[in-house]
Parts: C-alpha cells; sequence; structure tokens
C-alpha cells in the first residue's frame, strides 16, 4: 500500500518553525559561563554535549590584576580537561538511521534498540530532531533529520503520536526544503527525496507542495544522471557517501570499496547503517557496535573524530595567541598525532581535512614528516566540493601553502591549478556566505588576504578573536557541535590575555619614548621619529610578557639603526661618519672633547649606553658576558654603512654581487635581532653564535629584507641616485633587463631564500641553534614581509593603524543572546 502525498493549494512557510525559537538572555559581568545541558562522559574521553544559545556575557577585563588572574587560572584549567575528552553533539539524524537497522537474526526487531529508545525520548517541543534551539538557516538539515527520526520510527511501529508531530513540522517547514537562502547540508538533494521515497513505502500520509516536491524530485534526478554519466572516482565516492538516499538505485557492491579498516563507511554512522541494512556485512555491524559501545545509545555524524578534535583545539588555540598557557597538553597531543601517523593511522588518511591539519602543525612545530598523503588528496580532486565542506577546504589551502613552502618536489608538481582552484571554492563560488558561515567566511578571506609568511602573529591573534566562533556549529549531511571546536573559556582567556599583553606593551612603549628623549635622540632633527613601529614589530611577534627584555632591546637597537641610518644616509659628513666609527672603536672616550660634533656626540652616548645595559641584561640571561658579541655586531653595520655612504660619495657602481654582500649588512637587522636572541630563553654558548648555520639564518633573513626594501623604494631611491639592487641590476644588464624583468627576478630570490630560511628554521636533526632563537629569525621575516608588502613599511598608513590596534586598543566580547560576538574596539 503506498503513501499518500496530499498536495495543498498553498505552501507552508518557514515562519511557523522560526517562531517557536526563543532565546533567553543572561547578563553576568563577572563570570562567564557555559551553559549546556548536562554532558554524559564516556569511554575512551569521549562525551555528547546538547549546548545552549541562550547565554549572554560581557567579558570584564577591567577589575584588576588579581581578579583577571583568579579568573585566567580557572579557565585554563576548564581547558586542559578538555585535551583529555572530546565532547560531540549528538547526531539524531545517524542515530535514527543506526535505529532502523534490523537484527541479524530477525528482521522484525530493530539491531539497535537503544538508538529506538533515544529517538523516542528526544523529540523537541515543535515537533522536530536534532540540535536544540538550532539555527533558522539550518531548516533543511532539521528537515532531514526529523523525517529520519520518523522513518525510523515508523520502521517498528512506535510512537505514532511522536510521528504525527514530527509530520505536522515537516508541512509546515516543507518550503524551507527548495529554499536557496537556506545551508544545505552534503547531499540533501539527494537523500532527502530518497527518504520521502522511503516514506512512500511505509505508508506514511504527508500533505506536500506540490511544487516543492516535484522540484526536489527534479534535483535529485539532475544530480543522479550528472554523477552516472561522470567517470569520476570523487562522483562515485559522493555516491556511496549518500548512500541512505539511494534505496534500491544503489550499487552496493560499488560501495563496499569505501568500506575503512574500522568497517564504517567514510566514518559516518547513517552511511554505515544503510550499508548494513542492505548488505548484512559483518564489519559495518562491528562498526556500529563499537560506537555504541563507546556512546551508549546515539552516535554522533562522524567517528572516530578524536585526532581532529584535538588538533583543532591546538590549531585553535595558537591561533588565538594562548598556546603558551598549554605548552605541555599540546606536545602531548603533537607526539600521539605524530604517532599516529607514523603508523598510518586510518584517521588521519582518510580524511583530507584531518590529514591536511596534522600535516600543517607538525610540520609546523619540526617534525619530518612527508607532504604525499595531502598531496594525493589534491591530485585526486578531493578538493571539488563534493565531500568537504569549507573547514576541509581551508584546511587544505593552509596545507598547501605549507607545502610550496618548505617542499620542492611536491609544490612543483602540485601546480599553481590546485593553489587557484581552492581560491576559487574558498572565495565564495561554492560555498557562499549567510548568517550560518559569516565568521568562518571571515577567517578564509583573512587567510587568503594575509599569506602566512607576512602574517603578524599578534596582528593574526586581534583578527582571530575578532573572527572566533564560539558556536562553531559545522555541517556534514547533518549539523553538529563540539566544545573542541568552539568554546568560550577559549574566547575568554585570549581576550583576557591579550589585553594583559597590551597593558604591558603600552608601558614599555612608553618607556621607550622616555629612553629616546633621556639619550637626545629627539634632537636630530634629520632622523625619522620611529619609536612606536620599532616597537610595535617587537610587540606583534614577542609579545609574551616574560619576553619584556627582548621586546626592549628588539626596539631600542630598532630606534636606533633607523637614527644611524638616516645619519650615514642624508645626516652626517664623511668626517662625522668616520668620527663615530673612530669612536665606537676606541669605547672609552671623552664625549665632550673626541666628539667632532654635537651629533656625533649624541648618537655615540646613546650607542655606548644602550649596549652597555643591553649587554649587562644579556650577560645575566647567559650566565656569560656577551657585551663584545653585541659590540661587534654594531661595529659590522657600521663598517657596511659607511662603505655604502663611500660608493655614493665617490659615484661608484658595484656590481650586484658585492653590493649584496655588503647589503644584507648594511640593512641592519644584526643589531636588532642578533642581542634578542640573547633574551628567549634558551642559553646560546660561542660555538652556536660563531656557528654557520648561526650566520645563515641572520644572511637570509637580512637578504630578504634588503631585497624587499629595494623592490620597494627603488622609484624614489632611483630619483635620488641612491644605489639599489633593481637599478644595478638594469644597469650591469647592458639594456637586456627592463626594470620590470630585475623586480620579477629578485621578488623570485627573495622566495628562494624564504624557502631556505623557513627550512632552517623548522629543522631539528643537525641543528644547534635552539629553536626558539629560529623562530625569531622567521618572526624577523614576517614583519619585513608585511611591512613591505605595499611600500616601504613606514609610510602606510593601515600600518599606523594596526600600530594602535595591537598597542593602544583593547578588546570587549559582548555575548549575545544566540552565541554570537560582537567584538568592540576601544
Amino acid at each position: 500500500m503506498s503513501a499518500t502525498f496530499i498536495f495543498p493549494a498553498a505552501s507552508s512557510s518557514s515562519s511557523s518553525y522560526l517562531s517557536v525559537v526563543k532565546h533567553q538572555t543572561i547578563r553576568d559581568t563577572n563570570t562567564l559561563t557555559t551553559n549546556t545541558i548536562p554532558s554524559r562522559r564516556l569511554d575512551g574521553g569521549l562525551s555528547f554535549t546538547q549546548h545552549s544559545h541562550s547565554t549572554a556575557c560581557v567579558v570584564d577585563v577591567t577589575r584588576g590584576p588579581d581578579f583577571a588572574l583568579q579568573c585566567n587560572e580557572a579557565t585554563k584549567e576548564r581547558i586542559r580537561k578538555l585535551f583529555h575528552k572530546v565532547e560531540f553533539s549528538v547526531s539524531s539524524y545517524d542515530t535514527a538511521w543506526v535505529a532502523m537497522v534490523p537484527s541479524p537474526h530477525s528482521a522484525k526487531v530493530p539491531c539497535f534498540p537503544e538508538c529506538l529508545h533515544w529517538v523516542l525520548h528526544n523529540q523537541l517541543e515543535d515537533g522536530s530532531w536534532g540540535l536544540p534551539h538550532h539555527q533558522p538557516l539550518l531548516l533543511k538539515d532539521v528537515l532531514s533529520s526529523t523525517l529520519a527520526c520518523v522513518l525510523a520510527l515508523k520502521r517498528w511501529g512506535i510512537g505514532e503520536q511522536l510521528i504525527s508531530k514530527g509530520l505536522r513540522f515537516i508541512e509546515l517547514n516543507f518550503a524551507s526544503a527548495t529554499d536557496k537562502d537556506q545551508y544545505s547540508p552534503i547531499g540533501f538533494d539527494v537523500i532527502f527525496p530518497g527518504m520521502l521515497e522511503y516514506a512512500q513505502h511505509l505508508s506514511l500520509k504527508l500533505h506536500l507542495e506540490s511544487r516543492v516536491f516535484n522540484e526536489l524530485l527534479h534535483k535529485r534526478a539532475i544530480q543522479l544522471t550528472r554523477s552516472y554519466d561522470s567517470s569520476s572516482l570523487e562522483l562515485n565516492a559522493y555516491l556511496a557517501y549518500v548512500s541512505e538516499g539511494m534505496g534500491e538505485l544503489q550499487d552496493w557492491k560499488m560501495v563496499m570499496k569505501y568500506q575503512r579498516k574500522n568497517g564504517s563507511l567514510f566514518n559516518s554512522p547513517s552511511t554505515t547503517a544503510a550499508s548494513l541494512i542492505h548488505l548484512h556485512d559483518s564489519g559495518c555491524l562491528d562498526y556500529l557496535r563499537s560506537a555504541l559501545k563507546k556512546f551508549g545509545n546515539a552516535v554522533p555524524t562522524i567517528y572516530p573524530i578524536n585526532i581532529h578534535a584535538r588538533l583543532c583545539m591546538v590549531d585553535n588555540l595558537k591561533k588565538l595567541g594562548i598556546c603558551r598557557h598549554f605548552a605541555v597538553e599540546i606536545q602531548n597531543v603533537l607526539d600521539e598525532t605524530y604517532r599516529c601517523w607514523l603508523q598510518g593511522e586510518d584517521e588521519i588518511f582518510t580524511s583530507a581535512g584531518t590529514c591536511s591539519m596534522a600535516f600543517r602543525i607538525l610540520r609546523g612545530y619540526g617534525y619530518n614528516i612527508s607532504s604525499d598523503p595531502v598531496a594525493q588528496f589534491l591530485e585526486q580532486e578531493q578538493c571539488s566540493g563534493h565531500l568537504n565542506d569549507i573547514y576541509t577546504m581551508l584546511d587544505l589551502y593552509q596545507a598547501l601553502e605549507m607545502i610550496i613552502a618548505t617542499d620542492q618536489p611536491v609544490s612543483k608538481k602540485l601546480n599553481s591549478s590546485s593553489l587557484q582552484s581552492l581560491i576559487q571554492r574558498l572565495s565564495g563560488e561554492f560555498y557562499p556566505p549567510n548568517g550560518l558561515t559569516k565568521q568562518i567566511h571571515e577567517q578564509v578571506d583573512d587567510v587568503l588576504k594575509f599569506p602566512s609568511h607576512a602574517n603578524l602573529e599578534r596582528v593574526a591573534n586581534r583578527r582571530n578573536i575578532k573572527h572566533y566562533d564560539v558556536d562553531n556549529t559545522r555541517v556534514l549531511k547533518t549539523s553538529y557541535s563540539s566544545s573542541n571546536f568552539g568554546n568560550k573559556d577559549f574566547l575568554t582567556l585570549a581576550v583576557e590575555d591579550f589585553n594583559l599583553c597590551q597593558s604591558i606593551h603600552r608601558n614599555e612603549l612608553k618607556q621607550l619614548e622616555r629612553w629616546l628623549m633621556q639619550n637626545r635622540l629627539d634632537k636630530l632633527k634629520f632622523a625619522r621619529e620611529r619609536s612606536a613601529y620599532c616597537y610595535f614589530s617587537a610587540a606583534a611577534t614577542i609579545f609574551q610578557p616574560e619576553l619584556s627584555d627582548a621586546r626592549m632591546s628588539w626596539a631600542k637597537n630598532g630606534v636606533l639603526t633607523t637614527v644611524i641610518d638616516d645619519f650615514f644616509d642624508v645626516g652626517g659628513s664623511m668626517e662625522e661618519l668616520n668620527n663615530l666609527i673612530l669612536l665606537f672603536k676606541k669605547w672609552d672616550v671623552d664625549v665632550s672633547t673626541d666628539c667632532c660634533s654635537e651629533r656625533v656626540g649624541i648618537i655615540f652616548s646613546a650607542l655606548h649606553s644602550t649596549i652597555s645595559e643591553i649587554g649587562d641584561k644579556a650577560s645575566k640571561w647567559q650566565a656569560r658576558s656577551v657585551t663584545r658579541h653585541i659590540t661587534d655586531i654594531w661595529l659590522n653595520l657600521l663598517n657596511a654603512m659607511l662603505r655604502e655612504a663611500g660608493w655614493a660619495r665617490d659615484m661608484s657602481v658595484p656590481t650586484l654581487d658585492k653590493y649584496m654582500a655588503n647589503g644584507y649588512v648594511s640593512f641592519a637587522l644584526g643589531p636588532i635581532v642578533l642581542p634578542a636572541l640573547y633574551f628567549v630563553g634558551p642559553k646560546l654558548p660561542d660555538d652556536v653564535v660563531k656557528h654557520p648555520e648561526y650566520h645563515s639564518l641572520f644572511k637570509l633573513v637580512s637578504t630578504c629584507g634588503r631585497l624587499l626594501n629595494d623592490i620597494r623604494s627603488f622609484e624614489r631611491e632611483s630619483k635620488d641616485g641612491k644605489l639599489n639592487a633593481v637599478t644595478l641590476s638594469v644597469t650591469h644588464g647592458n639594456g637586456r633587463i627592463s626594470e620590470e624583468a630585475a623586480i620579477e627576478g629578485l621578488s623570485h630570490r627573495v622566495e628562494v631564500q624564504r624557502k631556505e630560511l623557513l627550512k632552517l628554521v623548522l629543522q631539528r636533526e643537525g641543528s644547534v641553534v635552539p629553536s626558539a632563537c629560529k623562530d625569531l629569525f622567521w618572526k624577523m621575516s614576517k614583519v619585513l614581509h608585511q611591512f613591505y608588502i605595499k611600500d616601504d613599511g613606514f609610510s602606510s598608513m593601515g600600518m599606523a593603524n594596526t600600530v594602535k590596534a595591537i598597542i593602544h586598543e583593547p578588546i570587549t566580547l559582548n555575548y549575545l543572546g544566540d552565541s554570537k560576538l560582537i567584538t568592540d574596539y576601544n
């Protein structure tokens, strides 16, 4: 007996559903609470949570350091506990499909009655099944979950009243099934019409609008026809993934080609259950039994996901700038993930998202792993969108960025079309932004706009705080959420930490400005006043409170190098330049009599006192005297600058090689970066400081800086008659090299040097320079690429606004009733 589909003349709108969504408001300025239904802790550290979206809170960062410290510790402890468990939302949709599986001993009884019991006791008040307070833009998901639960109840002939309420909900909201503004779960256009056909087979009576119903069937037919006509392996995988919507049309033997070692199809309980219904495969049965042994009476939409969830935690904590608080926990996650990588763990290598994230994070922390698994996902066209959500696309793109930066052979094989394809899909063609995906699209825009090699850590932290989604509802075949993905504690700690560090930074900038005036550097009218920029470059990269000495060394030497660069460039005569170097070599002099001018006296005195101060502090950190090394760094710079000044005055035109051999030193990074290395923690013995690896790191970052500067400033410097790598390339090209070709060639050289630098920074085996010190060279490289991304760095208005945001403008977060956040900049 077939189902009766009655089509009323007028369609029902989704307003009836929207009207039942209510938001409560709870305001608490003292603590940040997570309003959740109590979660059930399950074996293996995995638990289900159903998150309420009705919390509102204002993060108060004005209560003083003691209060902030107390809140920080409580928040950090809650986050630490998350490393030992994975909290995941229940999937009504998948649980319903598992409930439909018949017993292997009798087709008249369910194999998993506990799932049927869950369905019976978890219908929502409006007649639907799904996440409580589900998003208004997820009506297609709710329709799909509700229909699956209705089918499960009807399949076993129980819950007539629940079935009636569920059908009524579907009828009232059926028009949403073709609403283009609604977010479509993966496979919805195949699965939902397929379930409607199954409802007809079960003699369920639904009063549906014919126009909508016919449109659904038409879209399904188009998708299936396209898939059947295609030989694409990816489309075959898609058809297998949406098996529960295929019914008798499915080639179930083809589906079983995608069975994984754990017995599942795509780690999807619903796909696996549908296959088990048709084929009675023992592997599928074992997988579902193991899932329910772990979860009790319901399942998530994807399992297992432990590795991915914990990597998401590591990634989020790093992006929010608070990973240092969880160093032990993060190291444990990294080591465990690396072990799983070496053992070929299915959870990593069968998921494009997990594999990409694992590769990027492990490689970024210096683990020596191959990029081949990620490359295979890209080569197999797994990024076409049928099986992957926007988060997976983003993971693939960021992994490809890392491959291109560190793996020359593989990056050549993955030509630019792979990158362009990902950029195209991420930019919105396949994933149009809407209210549900607004924040992830903002994250995507940032990743596309700011390449990883030019992304200053604290600037990125601030953007990530702004875009962080505490709700973080994700959608595969159905929606799901996890406190390991989106968590208010992460955001609370990030804001408090950012504002605390920023208050320290403001005080340090004031100290720097006092130092500048005490040393009378403000009296030198020829010199650019760039103290805020110099300090910003330190605060944006080495922002941790305990690294104050490193920041102040970096910033003071940055100010001094700017002053001296201007002095050698435009401010001083040759007599003054030679006099300054002579005084520096003598060191112990009488400034009142030995200086040929007041300007020389001001500069030398500032150099002498600052080098002595930094040297004394560094010697305490290192438990040995390092002042001589710092003076040698400065002397090398002064001699290199004098050489360039001589070339300018003599109208000499050196070869490009000779210019660069001097230019990477004269670019003046030595006094900024090298003394700061003494303050980042590790001991640097003299043999390490003299090691070729140490010098290579310095030369690579300095060469990048020199070339970036020359590329951006060559037009201005050409007019001023100054030496420049671009003009020298053209001059020595004897008419064969244009300015455009010279810039292209030097830009390629920058890219090569940057990749070599990153390779050294990430290298563990055979490296003598401590990782914390190598990281500082990479941080400086990021500063340079950011400063010179558009112009010469100092003249950018955008940069001025960024400096304000990092040093002067604290963050205030307001939580609203629907858990979305507004970020206010005071």
